[in-house]
């Protein structure tokens, strides 16, 4: 069985829910599971901390989630075309997971999800993928021969999952939406399988 970890954070629960539709995706192929996993948030005041277990959804992620995890999916709401500070900060901490090669030949996939249609959100999936690729990963984006790809008229890019929630939050995922997430859950677990034959 391996394992895809479907990292994310979600303030008000948009990224969320484009995470699951991904884990959907990946939990439908024979011989793959989706492990869910967030990141507490980050705040200007030095003092504040997170509870150790969050109040809700699935447990904070820690170096060892990406030690088992045979592929990753990473997923954050746009903040001015780039990732939320908390994804950043997650990230920042996986030096030691650089130096001990734990990511190498490991497919990965970015997911986003803004309240804007033009809100950024290529830009936020690139500068996601930017440090994966320096841990050595292979990205899976979505093709072309995805239809929905081609007629959305809400998110979804080549480069991974989109949501467009509307300026107040108020758009559900759209059809187009969950297909494309399932569908890059699904060609994500495939490669994991395919690529794990390939890791050091």
């Amino acid at each position: 069985m391996i394992e895809i970890l479907v990292l994310y954070y979600s303030r008000h629960g948009a990224t969320e829910a484009l995470a699951r539709e991904i884990a959907h995706g990946v939990d439908s192929v024979a011989g793959a599971q989706a492990r869910l996993r967030t990141v507490p948030a980050v705040s200007t005041t030095c003092e504040s901390t997170e509870p150790d277990i969050p109040q809700q959804g699935p447990p904070y992620a820690d170096l060892q989630d990406l030690q088992d995890c045979d592929g990753l999916a990473v997923g954050s709401p746009t903040r001015f075309g780039n990732m939320a500070a908390a994804m950043k900060y997650f990230i920042d901490g996986t030096a030691g997971a650089w130096m001990s090669g734990t990511l190498i030949n490991k497919p990965f996939c970015v997911f986003t999800a803004s309240s804007s249609l033009h809100g950024g959100q290529e830009s936020t999936l690139i500068s996601m993928a930017l440090p994966f690729m320096h841990h050595g990963m292979v990205w899976m984006g979505i093709p072309y021969s995805e239809q929905a790809l081609s007629h959305t008229r809400s998110g979804g890019t080549p480069y991974g999952p989109t949501r467009w929630t509307g300026p107040q939050g108020q758009e559900p995922v759209s059809e187009d939406e969950r297909a494309l997430a399932r569908a890059q859950g699904i060609r994500l677990a495939k490669a994991a399988i395919a690529l794990k034959a390939m890791r050091p």
